[in-house]
Order: structure tokens, then sequence, then C-alpha cells
């Protein structure tokens, strides 16, 4: 059996645990608002730089890591480099040192990311080397764990396409967030007291969020052939998604794509173009916009209308999508596909913002249900409802025939019928809530709901969202409401009687 990687004796550095505890709690917090079905543990590697040493892990004390597979990762390392260009072979401004200190990384980082992908092989888990740092004659590792299955539900661009610096850019919003956190981790262990001021001047993860998506969109910047130094396509598109125009918020669709694409057709072009960065005047051009007219721009620039035509080739990666969903929340697409939602400037990934976990979690709380057929045959009611574009809302409660014959008069009642997605899609079209049981029967559709007033309810919030709390918060029975709001959000109201 193989043995687990040696213990160290004694700390390495002075704040080698508090460093631990801030990094896994800031991974906590920044993977939690991404899918807290991710779990993220945060494993500290110590690599010797003398062969006759062993390697350690130095955090968290049982890491679950073998030794063997990473006793000769700095001379494999090593290999990788004679292997591999140098890096930063067109700047000037870059010392010889510099160039091999990062020649010398990458070859390490390399190694670990090999081994650690050989001890994935079959595991439900993967793990993400960050940057070696040299500390008392280690090198050592911050290396991220993330489940497996909810990394590889999401949408992506191809990765290792473009690069800049010797650095891969990210190919999504999940490997955006690994790079930050990554940076977070290089910066506190390469001070002169190493990861002291991560705790002197803790990050919001919100902050290192927003840079992930500023991250994120330097990729689409890059394919349409635009500096990502420069170019800053999240900030613009936050601010075009924040102005209204007389009143109104914005709603359509900015195509982003170079001059002539073959799959863009110009219904007509502006003599000037308008750039991107005049936030007010492409927010005037959005309003006329209909569903299959759009911006048409290059990036820097919007030059025309026009519209989407042919068979694009997703390959290509050279035609993306802003939808301008509502008031302060868009979305970045690709191929038909959702990369990145952002509401009030905060990025997201194109999630119902619903874990099935979660939703388990409820459903036993609030009901004391847990057979599994039945609460996956609810979850496939509630991730059908997640897609309504114009927003919806299920009620589920255990009088769900009692309340259905109360509302008659502000309802259409149906014959019971167990939902499914096909009928979900087809009741949750009009305005008004499903009302169905914990089995998942629904009795009437279309609900106006009723409740009391309790003083909870929100204000920056639509009617759908506060006429569920209160009708959840006045039921007698127990009840949980699905609140799906136009741009994407889902809640859970839940009321548990005792």
């Amino acid at each position: 059996m193989t043995p687990d990687l040696a213990p160290a004796p004694v700390l390495l550095w002075p704040h080698q645990a508090r460093y631990h505890r801030a990094a896994q709690a800031l991974a906590q917090d920044l993977f939690d608002a991404l899918d807290d079905d991710l779990r993220p543990v945060v494993v500290l590697l110590a690599l010797p730089t003398d062969p006759a040493l062993p390697a350690r892990c130095l955090e968290p004390e049982d890491c679950g890591l073998p030794a063997a597979p990473f006793a000769d990762a700095v001379a494999r390392g090593r290999v990788i480099q004679l292997a591999t260009t140098w890096p930063f072979p067109e700047r000037d401004d870059v010392t010889p040192a510099m160039i091999r200190r990062k020649h010398e990384g990458l070859g390490v980082r390399d190694a670990v990311q090999q081994t650690l992908d050989q001890l994935d092989e079959h595991a439900g888990h993967q793990h993400f080397a960050g940057w070696p740092i040299p500390i008392q004659g280690f090198f050592v590792v911050t290396v991220l764990r993330l489940q497996r299955k909810p990394l590889r539900a999401y949408p992506s661009l191809r990765p290792y396409r473009y690069y800049t610096d010797g650095r891969p850019l990210a190919s999504s919003l999940l490997v955006a967030a690994m790079y930050r956190f990554n940076e977070e981790g290089v910066k506190a262990l390469t001070e002169p007291e190493p990861g002291a001021g991560i705790f002197a001047r803790p990050r919001e993860f919100e902050e290192l969020l927003r840079g992930a998506g500023k991250t994120f969109l330097d990729t689409p910047a890059q394919a349409l052939g635009l500096d990502p130094a420069t170019t800053k396509l999240f900030a613009t598109c936050n601010t075009i998604s924040s102005l209204r125009y007389e009143g109104a918020e914005g709603v359509g669709k900015l195509l982003l794509a170079r001059r002539g694409h073959p799959n863009l057709e110009e219904v007509f072009a502006l003599t000037c173009p308008t750039e991107l960065t005049d936030y007010r005047a492409v927010r005037k051009l959005l309003e006329m916009t209909t569903p299959d007219v759009h911006l048409l721009a290059d990036g820097e620039n919007v030059y025309a209308l026009g519209r989407h035509t042919g068979h694009y080739d997703p390959t290509r990666e050279d035609l993306f999508v802003i939808n301008f969903v509502t008031h302060y929340a868009w979305e970045f697409q690709h191929a038909g596909h959702v990369l990145l939602r952002s509401h009030y400037g905060l990025p997201g990934l194109p999630r119902t913002r619903l874990s099935r976990s979660g939703f388990r979690r409820d459903l036993k709380r609030t009901f004391g249900l847990t057979d599994h057929v039945k609460v996956e045959r609810l979850w496939d009611v509630v991730l059908e409802a997640s897609r309504q574009a114009h927003g919806t809302l299920l009620v589920i409660t255990t009088e769900a025939l009692a309340e259905a014959d109360r509302l008659k008069l502000q309802c259409t009642l149906i014959e019971p019928v167990p939902l499914t997605p096909l009928i979900t899609r087809l009741v949750t079209s009009i305005d008004g809530a499903v009302l169905l049981d914990p089995e998942g029967y629904c009795y009437s559709i279309g609900v106006i709901l009723d409740g009391r007033a309790s003083g909870r309810g929100d204000s920056t919030r639509g009617a759908r969202y506060n006429s569920a709390l209160r009708y959840v918060e006045s039921s007698a029975y127990p009840c949980l409401a699905v609140v799906v709001s136009e741009d994407g959000l889902v809640n859970v109201i839940t009321s548990v009687v005792e």
C-alpha cells in the first residue's frame, strides 16, 4: 500500500497553518459562489530541491495524496524545462533571472500536475496545481481540489488555444476563478513573511469573482485580434447593462465578431462606428434591436445592425453573443451555450443557482421526503421550470388539492397529472403559479397567490418573489416555493410547520 505523504515534523515557515486556513476559507467562498457542489479543498505540498529529502504534505495533516509519485517531481520538472521554449520570447523588459525562475516554475508545476492527473484518473475529484514558491529549500505548491462532476457540467471554450506570457488564457469562468485564486496564493507566499499578508489584507471573494469575469472575457478579446491588456469587455458590458434609456431597461443582443464574418449579415451599417466605451450611445442603439436583428461589433466598435445567418462552425470560436437580459443582467454566449452570466456586476456560472443537493435537503426538511424516485421527479420539474425564459413560480404543498379548491376563482383547475418536463414546459408558459404536491401531481395552473404581508418582503425583487414569500409564510401546511426570475435566478422559499 502506498504511504501517504510524510507529515512535516515542524512547520516549514511561521505562517504556514494560518496561510492554509485563509486559502481554504477564500476557496470556499469563491467556488461556493459559483457552485456549492464543487466542494473545494486546499492542500499544501512541499517538494524538496534536495532529492535526499522526502516530499511532504504540509496542510492539512491528512491530505489523502500518496508520497511516491511526488518524490521526483522537481527532477521531472527540470526535464520538462529542457523540452519547452523559454517564456517571454518577445519581451525585453524581463531580466534573465526572472526568465529562469519562470521557466523552472513552469516545469515543476507541470510535473506536479501530471502526477495529480494520473492520481485523479478514476477519482470523483480533480486537483489543480498552483505556482511553486521556493521556501526553506522546498517548492511549496498550493493545490486546489474540486469535485469532477460539477466541473464537467458547464460549457467551455477550447482550452490552451491562446497564451499570454506563456500562460494559457481562461477557457471558462471556472478556470479564470482558479487563476485568480492561484494569483492570491502567489502574492501571499512571495512576501517577506510568506502568508502573513493574506490576513492583514484579506480579499473579498466578490472582488476575485469580478476579476475572474474580467480574465475570462480576455479570451474572446484575443480571439477577435484585440489586446486583452487594453480591452475591457467585462466592464464594458456591465456598464451598458446598467443604463436605462428613457426609463426602459436594456434588452437585446450584441454579436461580437470581426467585420465580414461569414455568418453575419448587415441590415444597415453605421457611417461612423460607435465605440463600445461610448456606453450611452451603445445603450441607445440597443433600442433598435429585435429578436432577430442585433448590434454587430468587432470588440471595439459597433459598426452595424444585422443578423446571424447560416450554420456557424463552433470550432472557429470567433463569433460571440452578449445577451442583455434585463437591467444590470447580461450573458456571454458561444454557439448557443451560456458561458457566463453577470448580475449587478457579479459574474456567475450558467446555472439555475439551485443545487441538486440543496434542493434534496429542502425537500427532506420541509416534507420529510427522501424517496429517491420522487425527489428526482421533482428535481426534473424544477430544472425544466428554471429554463422558462420569462420566469415562473412553482408551489409545492402537502395540501395542493385543497388549496386548488380554495383558490379556484383565481386559477385554472386541471385534472391531477404527474408533471413531466414536457408538461412543466407547457404549464409554466403562462403567468401565475403552478400548484403541485410532493408526489409531483399538479392540480392548478396560473394561480394568483394570496397571503399576509410579513414585513420580510424584498423591495428589490419583483411581485412574483414577494407573493411567493407571503404565501409560504402564511401557509398552515408544509410548503415550498421555487421562484424563477426573468434574469435566470432561482430562489427556494420554504416553510416548515412543526
